[in-house]
């Protein structure tokens, strides 16, 4: 199958078999960073889905997109735009609906995963619109309450698996604040595996190797 046109720009690898109904992993990138940083990893991601490296609405500069601005210079520290956030959940949800058309994947088969902000981003789509999502799988990231739409804890989540990761040393995004959301969804009956790794701010190999071995196993 030939690259759609979708809402926002992205990179596209097809399934080498199924094409109409098979299932799709959407990656959403960090701040700062596009679409074809995540995209890297589709050779090592299984070759029966779709895989759509979504990029970022907004352009930064010198280069580099985000999903909503970060205001490093806010006086309560790092401060993030909440209406653009929003506004970027939303477009990844409308997004989810243009591919699954576009693309003919499979609409019960939704896999985002994301790093950092995209993980953030990824969080807040699934719980928001658990109905257009089976799996999560959030690097680097946590779940931003804010983010979340209202009443969301009401939202039938029984379809919903979710594995998430971070560095024990992560320099950017606290762990604190990830290991927050193993507890936070299994309080929303989510399953949830959560995993620590040695490391800053990225994903270690032993990371990219569990996370492979879970997407298989759901």
């Amino acid at each position: 199958m030939q690259k759609q046109s979708l809402q926002l720009d992205h990179n596209y690898q097809a399934p080498k078999t199924l094409i109409d109904n098979a299932p799709v992993i959407i990656l959403l990138h960090g701040f700062g960073s596009d679409e074809n940083d995540l995209f890297s990893f589709a050779p090592e991601l299984p070759d029966t889905h779709h895989i759509i490296a979504l990029k970022a609405p907004i352009p930064m500069k010198p280069y580099g997109n985000a999903w909503y601005n970060i205001y490093f210079d806010a006086a309560d520290g790092k401060f993030s735009d909440i209406p653009q956030a929003i506004a970027s959940r939303d477009l990844i949800s409308n997004c989810i609906d243009e591919i699954v058309e576009k693309y003919k994947a499979d609409v019960t088969n939704v896999t985002l995963l994301g790093f950092s902000q995209g993980t953030i981003l990824s969080f807040a789509v699934a719980l928001s619109y658990p109905e257009k999502v089976k799996n999560v799988i959030g690097l680097s990231g946590y779940i931003n309450e804010e983010l979340l739409k209202e009443n969301y804890a009401e939202n039938d989540f029984s379809k919903l698996s979710i594995y998430t990761s971070h560095g024990t040393v992560d320099q950017v995004l606290p762990i604190d604040w990830a290991r927050k959301s193993q507890p936070f969804l299994e309080n929303l009956n989510i399953a949830c595996e959560y995993s620590e790794f040695p490391v800053g701010h990225g994903v270690a190999p032993q990371n990219f190797y569990e996370l492979k071995n879970w997407l298989e196993k759901h």
